[in-house]
């Protein structure tokens, strides 16, 4: 049975869009036959043993501690991981390293790939250092932003497989140089066998949280900047004045939460906002049936042109009605008009505009409701994503002579 070691900044029992996607991953290749396992670097800020059994899933944890000025720091950090690598590898013994952005990952998994003479496949979720420059924490164009770019460029050359999130990313490689038959694209996707029956709504938490009679707007997710919600709590009182009872349900947390629940108050649609906090990954579905639409206003920047979000699908997959802004990641996950509706980013108005039209018309909800899950089904489940991955290992499993690759199904 062929066994692929995954290569990861974090994981679970840690929750993120991050570990969620790792999560699914790993499952749907346990499912077709692999043997899996993960290995995390010292950025897995969670207390726990050395090796730890997630959903069924074994994680090995690297230890120590890198200390020095940036540049020494990360390249410490990189060679605990590789020596961490090494040392699993000589006993269970992988046939291919499956290293996970950030680069710094894949630079580990490189180096130990080089020692014990198996293939490494690179998966770049995002680029860091754009990730960086929307969350606040960076600059673009400033000196780390340049090593971060240089040291993603030196993995990806290195590699013997590069898998992006989106056509996105594969475009933005392809234009440093990097052949286009080397980069498979494995996008975003759900297990659509964690989704059954939308869970009915809960009139008594609706009855608590203020909500009235709706129609209610939803986001559910990370506070980021690049998130946009400043401009859809911007847009709630021109959505009021279309639709008076309207009212806008944010779950979820952040380093903008303050910020918006200041700008929250100071709005003329203050009562019509509601802010829930983070709630256990459990119960997410209770909120998700509370909402008659769910919003994603990203706003336009490099990021949110060449990454897909996960959250659009995984509304799909509740069989939510969708609306977004248009901007590079969501065209590639939702078409206008028929999967969901897109608007101009940066533009509370053309927001509210969206969101009234689409709350207006019931008589094409449960069209446009079919046509995202049917979305989902046919190219964003995992149980039908995983072969893709299965096309890359088959490619570099001559490379290592420790099993074979299951059949695909």
């Amino acid at each position: 049975m062929t066994r692929i070691l995954h290569v990861l900044d974090h994981s679970l029992p840690l929750h993120s869009g991050y570990t969620f996607r790792t999560r699914a991953i790993l499952k749907a290749q346990q499912a077709a036959g692999y043997e899996v396992r993960g290995i995390t670097g010292l950025r897995h800020c969670k207390d726990g043993p050395v090796a730890e059994e997630a959903d069924g899933i074994l994680f090995h944890r690297t230890r120590g501690s890198a200390t020095g000025p940036i540049g020494l720091r990360e390249w410490r950090e990189i060679n605990l991981l590789a020596e961490a690598i090494v040392a699993l590898a000589q006993s269970w013994r992988p046939d291919v390293l499956h290293a996970h952005s950030p680069a710094l990952c894949g630079k580990a998994a490189l180096i130990a790939g080089k020692r014990l003479g198996i293939p490494v496949v690179y998966e770049i979720r995002a680029f860091w250092e754009d990730a960086a420059v929307s969350n606040g924490t960076g600059s673009e164009g400033s000196v780390k932003y340049r090593l971060t770019r240089a040291l993603e460029s030196h993995v990806v050359a290195g590699a013997d497989a590069v898998v992006t999130i989106c056509q996105g990313l594969k475009d933005d490689l392809v234009l440093r140089g990097t052949d286009p038959a080397k980069i498979t694209i494995s996008p975003n996707g759900v297990d659509l066998s964690l989704f059954g029956e939308p869970a009915p709504r809960d009139a008594a938490l609706a009855s608590e949280l203020g909500l009235g009679k709706g129609p209610v707007v939803g986001f559910i997710g990370s506070f980021y900047d690049y998130e946009g919600l400043d401009d859809l709590i911007a847009a709630m009182p021109l959505l009021g004045e279309r639709l008076p009872d309207a009212r806008l349900l944010l779950v979820g947390g952040g380093p903008m939460e303050a910020a918006l629940k200041a700008q929250a108050e100071a709005s003329s649609a203050r009562e019509a906002i509601c802010f829930v906090g983070r709630v256990p990954h459990s119960e997410v579905e209770r909120y998700y049936a509370l909402v008659d639409v769910m919003a994603y206003p990203r706003k336009k920047s490099r990021l949110t042109d060449l990454v897909t979000p996960l959250k659009p699908l995984e509304a799909m997959a509740q069989r939510q009605l969708v609306a977004a802004s248009d901007v590079g990641g969501h065209r590639e996950l939702i078409s206008d008009g028929v999967t969901g509706t897109l608007f101009p980013p940066d533009d509370p108005a053309a927001c509210a505009a969206a969101l009234a039209d689409l709350l207006g018309a019931p008589r094409i909800w449960n069209q446009r409701r079919a046509a995202g899950l049917a979305h989902v089904a046919k190219s964003h489940d995992w149980a039908l994503n995983i072969h893709r991955y299965h096309d890359v290992y088959q490619r570099l499993i001559p490379l290592s002579p420790n099993s074979r690759i299951p059949a695909a199904a």
